[in-house]
């Protein structure tokens, strides 16, 4: 496949979402990407940078050497090191490239973003809104802010789904956040719900009596997703959170209900670190419960 435009991407933080579209895009014909990660240099980062091996991506020895000479970074860190990936490649800007920030963070930290990068790099406010696997770089996307209409025609080139929600940026952000109070709530409250109905012996039953009110989802079916969901992400979700919590303060809301959500979903992450529990996340929602249940108490 021919293509009009292959530009020379950046990827900063090579984690799970990082490291997706990358080998996304190096296998729909994106030859020239480079990554760096903070923990590159330590052992921790040895698996990160033999996945880049394994895929063709040149793996920099620094923040400004990944950025050297590119023309879209895409920022893909944790939560709360958003604006200081976004510190440490802004001296090293050039050309006045495109700077997607994935991040999962409120609408103020995309805002202040964009003003520390000002004319140094095109600042673009993306949300990911669906689980980043399978579809990698095709994961569908919101996009918002001044060039955000300006890029859409080179992500369509590279086979990415996008939306463009609006020119403010801050908007696609606010749209991830808010609604994550919603889809991550009801995680946190599917574990409190079914770790109770485990211990009084009525899992089903109870998951049954849903269909009174929801006759068209099946909560056995959304206990299995959700509770494998956050013992496998629930630490990271908990950061997502926490941005949702800062969301809804900069919206004038006290948000005592996602508050609660940080706590479960860190409390599960803490759980699917443990052998017990991880061993037991495709064995479906009953021992899932009573690996957690087991755990109580040893973490």
């Amino acid at each position: 496949m021919i293509r009009r435009n292959t530009p020379r991407i950046s990827v900063i933080g090579f984690g799970e979402a990082g490291q997706a579209i990358a080998s996304g895009l190096r296998e729909s014909g994106i030859e020239r990407i480079a990554a760096w990660d903070i923990l590159f240099p330590v052992e921790a980062g040895t698996k990160l940078k033999a996945a880049g091996e394994d895929m063709g991506v040149r793996l920099a020895a620094s923040a400004a050497e990944a950025v050297s000479e590119t023309d879209m970074i895409i920022s893909a860190v944790t939560a709360a090191s958003s604006y200081e990936a976004a510190e440490s490649v802004a001296p090293h800007l050039k050309g006045n490239p495109y700077y997607l920030d994935i991040n999962s963070v409120s609408p103020g930290r995309k805002q202040t973003t964009a003003a520390l990068l000002g004319g140094r790099a095109r600042y673009v406010d993306v949300a990911v809104i669906a689980p980043i696997h399978p579809k990698r770089h095709r994961t569908p996307l919101l996009l918002s802010g001044p060039n955000a209409e300006a890029v859409a025609p080179l992500l369509g080139e590279l086979d990415m789904q996008l939306k463009i929600v609006g020119p403010k940026t801050g908007a696609a952000a606010a749209i991830k956040m808010i609604r994550s109070v919603m889809i991550k709530g009801l995680e946190a409250l599917t574990l409190e719900c079914f770790l109770a109905a485990h211990r009084a012996g009525i899992v089903d039953e109870v998951a049954e009596s849903m269909k009174n009110n929801y006759p068209g989802i099946d909560f056995k079916e959304v206990a299995d997703y959700n509770l494998e969901r956050m013992a496998s992400h629930g630490e990271r979700r908990a950061a997502e959170m926490e941005e949702s919590c800062a969301t809804l303060r900069e919206l004038g809301l006290d948000p005592l209900m996602t508050e609660g959500t940080v706590k479960r979903q860190r409390e599960m992450g803490k759980f699917g670190k443990l052998a017990s529990v991880h061993a037991t996340l495709h064995d479906g929602r009953v021992a899932m419960l009573e690996a957690i249940d087991a755990a109580k108490g040893r973490v």
